[in-house]
C-alpha cells in the first residue's frame, strides 16, 4: 500500500485490542519520527516509549479524549492503549519545536498504520503530572502523546455538511465529517 492510500485509510482510533505491541515496532515508529523534517536540522525531539503495564494507567489518567463526544469517546477499561510514545522538545536545543513534533507525529502515525497499529494523537495532556510520572527533566517540554494499539473500532469518514463535529451512531460507530476537497483547494490565487 502506498503512502497516499495509507493517508486515505488513516482514522483516529480510541478503542484498542488488548494485544501487546512488539518493542521492535515501537522503536520503528520512533525511528520514523526521528527522521521527520526538522527546522534548520536542529533535531530537538526525543521520545519516551511507554509500554510497561504499571505505567499505562498512570499515563492514561493524564490524557483527555474526544472532547466533542466526552465521555463516550474515552476508551473504556479493556479497550485502552497498549503503548504510548511521548514526544519531547529539548528546549536547550530549540525553544519551540512544535512544527518538528507535528512532522514526527505524522510519520509515526503512518508507519504505525502500515503495521496495522491504530493511534490517537493527543494534545490535551496534564503535562506537569505526566512529566512527574515519566521523570522528564525541566529543560524538556512535553509536546504531545501518541496512544497506540491494534484497533478495536472502525471509524468512518463522511462529507461535512452543517458541522465538523464527529459523532457516534446508535451502533457505536464513530463518524468523522471532513470538508470536501472542492471547499479547501485554490489554484494560483484565493478564489471562492
Amino acid at each position: 500500500m502506498g503512502v497516499y492510500e495509507l493517508i486515505l485509510r488513516r482514522r483516529t482510533i480510541r478503542r484498542f485490542q488488548q494485544k501487546p505491541i512488539a518493542r521492535d515496532l515501537l522503536k520503528k515508529f520512533v525511528n520514523a519520527g526521528r527522521l521527520a523534517p526538522s527546522g534548520a536540522n536542529l533535531q530537538p525531539l526525543e521520545f519516551i516509549i511507554v509500554d510497561d503495564a504499571k505505567l499505562l494507567g498512570k499515563v492514561f489518567a493524564t490524557l483527555k479524549w474526544a472532547a466533542y463526544i466526552a465521555p463516550a469517546g474515552d476508551p473504556p477499561p479493556g479497550k485502552r492503549p497498549m503503548a504510548y510514545i511521548v514526544v519531547l522538545i529539548n528546549q536547550q536545543i530549540k525553544e519551540n519545536g512544535e512544527v518538528d513534533a507535528a512532522a514526527a507525529m505524522e510519520n509515526m502515525i503512518l508507519v504505525a498504520l502500515e503495521e496495522n497499529v491504530g493511534s490517537c494523537w493527543l494534545g490535551s495532556v496534564d503535562r506537569d503530572q505526566l512529566a512527574k510520572i515519566l521523570k522528564v527533566p525541566e529543560n524538556y517540554k512535553i509536546d504531545s502523546v501518541l496512544a497506540l494499539g491494534y484497533a478495536a473500532e472502525s471509524p468512518v469518514v463522511e462529507e461535512a455538511k452543517d458541522s465538523i463535529k464527529y459523532w457516534k451512531d446508535e451502533k457505536g460507530t464513530l463518524h468523522v465529517p471532513k470538508r470536501r476537497l472542492e471547499d479547501v483547494i485554490h489554484f494560483n490565487t484565493f478564489s471562492r
